[in-house]
C-alpha cells in the first residue's frame, strides 16, 4: 500500500518537475491544495483520504529542501519560517525526510547540527523497520521482517505504520544543493544514448537522486565524523557500509548501484583509488551497465590513474 502511495508520489514529482515553465515551489503549494480539496470532497473514500495524508505530508517534505537549497546556492541565511515547514514534514516515515535535514545542515558546515540529527535517525533505525520505495526494484528479500510482522499486529494505523518504514532518501534537482556533492552525479547520470534505454517508470525518478535510507545515513555518518575528525567513529561507518554490500543485507536495497557508488566514494577518500575503481566498475557490469553514475566516477578515476 504505501508502495503504491509512493508511485503516485514519484508521478506527482516528476509532472511538476518536468513543466520547465512553472516554478516548482509554486506548483508544490498547488499541488497541495489540491490534493486537500480533494481529501474532503463527498465521494472520497477512506483509502482516498489516507493517500491524499501522505501525498500532502511527503510533498511539504520537499519544499522545505527546495528553500533551503535557493539559499545556500545563493549564499544567504535560511529564512525563520524554514524551521516550520521541517517540522511538519520530519514524521513521513522514520528516516528519509531527517536525514534529508541531516544532509543539509551538513552541506551548510553544520556538522554538530547534522550529527545530532543522524543520532536521532540511527536509534530509531532498528531491526523491525521494513524498506519501502515507490520505484519498481524489487529487492530480492522482499519479505517484512519478523519483527516488522510482530509490531504490525499490535499497531495497524497509517500513522503508526510510518513509524516503522524508511522510504529511500530522494533528492529532485531543483534540492541539490541540500544533498553531498558526490550524489549530483546521481542526478545526471545518463552517458551517450542511456536516456534511450529508460522504461517509462524509470524516466520519471533516474533524472534525480535516489538513495535507500540505511546506506545513506552511515554515508553521511561517514562524512560528518570525517569532517569532525572522529577518526575511530568514521571507520565505524565506512566499515558498516561496507557490511550492507558484502553480506544478505543487500538483497533488502532497492537501488544497490547507487549504494556501491557511494561506498566507491568512501574508498576514494579513504585514499584506496585501485578498490574504489573495482567498486565503480562492480556498480556497473553486475548492477546497472546504463543509466549509472558510476560511469562518470570510472572515467574520472581512470583519467586520474593515467596521468
Amino acid at each position: 500500500m504505501f508502495a503504491t502511495y509512493l508511485q503516485n508520489l514519484r508521478s506527482t514529482c516528476s509532472r511538476l518537475c518536468n513543466d520547465d515553465a512553472a516554478d516548482v515551489y509554486t506548483s508544490l503549494n498547488n499541488e497541495i491544495t489540491q490534493l486537500e480539496d480533494l481529501a474532503v470532497n463527498a465521494r472520497a473514500t477512506q483509502y482516498d483520504k489516507n493517500c491524499v495524508k501522505f501525498l500532502v505530508k511527503n510533498v511539504m517534505s520537499i519544499k522545505a529542501p527546495i528553500k533551503s537549497s535557493s539559499c545556500i546556492q545563493s549564499g544567504q541565511p535560511l529564512p525563520q519560517d524554514i524551521w516550520k515547514l521541517y517540522g511538519e514534514s520530519l514524521n513521513t516515515d522514520v528516516a528519509s525526510s531527517k536525514l534529508k535535514l541531516a544532509s543539509m545542515h551538513y552541506c551548510r558546515g553544520e556538522l554538530w547540527r547534522a550529527l545530532s540529527v543522524l543520532n536521532e535517525v540511527e536509534f530509531d533505525l532498528d531491526d523491525s523497520v521494513q524498506p519501502v520505495c515507490g520505484c519498481n526494484i524489487i529487492p530480492k528479500n522482499n519479505e517484512p521482517s519478523k519483527a516488522f510482522c510482530e509490531y504490525t499486529v499490535l499497531n495497524d494505523s497509517h500513522e503508526q505504520l510510518t513509524k516503522k518504514l524508511a522510504f529511500c532518501v530522494r533528492f529532485l534537482r531543483e534540492e541539490k544543493f541540500c544533498a553531498p556533492l558526490f550524489l549530483w552525479c546521481e542526478m545526471y547520470r545518463a552517458v551517450g544514448d542511456d536516456v534511450d534505454h529508460r522504461d517509462g517508470c524509470q524516466r520519471q525518478w533516474m533524472d534525480w537522486a535516489e538513495v535507500d535510507a540505511r546506506p545513506f545515513l552511515l554515508y553521511l555518518q561517514y562524512l560528518t565524523y570525517r569532517g569532525l575528525g572522529v577518526r575511530h567513529r568514521q571507520l565505524e561507518a565506512f566499515y558498516g557500509l561496507q557490511d550492507i554490500l558484502t553480506s544478505d543485507k543487500v538483497y533488502d536495497l532497492y537501488h544497490v548501484e547507487t549504494c556501491l557508488n557511494l561506498f566507491g566514494h568512501c574508498c576514494e577518500l579513504e585514499g584506496n583509488v585501485q578498490r574504489a575503481l573495482r567498486v565503480y566498475y562492480g556498480s556497473l557490469i553486475t548492477i546497472r551497465p546504463r543509466n549509472n553514475a558510476a560511469n562518470w566516477h570510472r572515467q574520472r578515476l581512470e583519467l586520474l590513474l593515467n596521468n
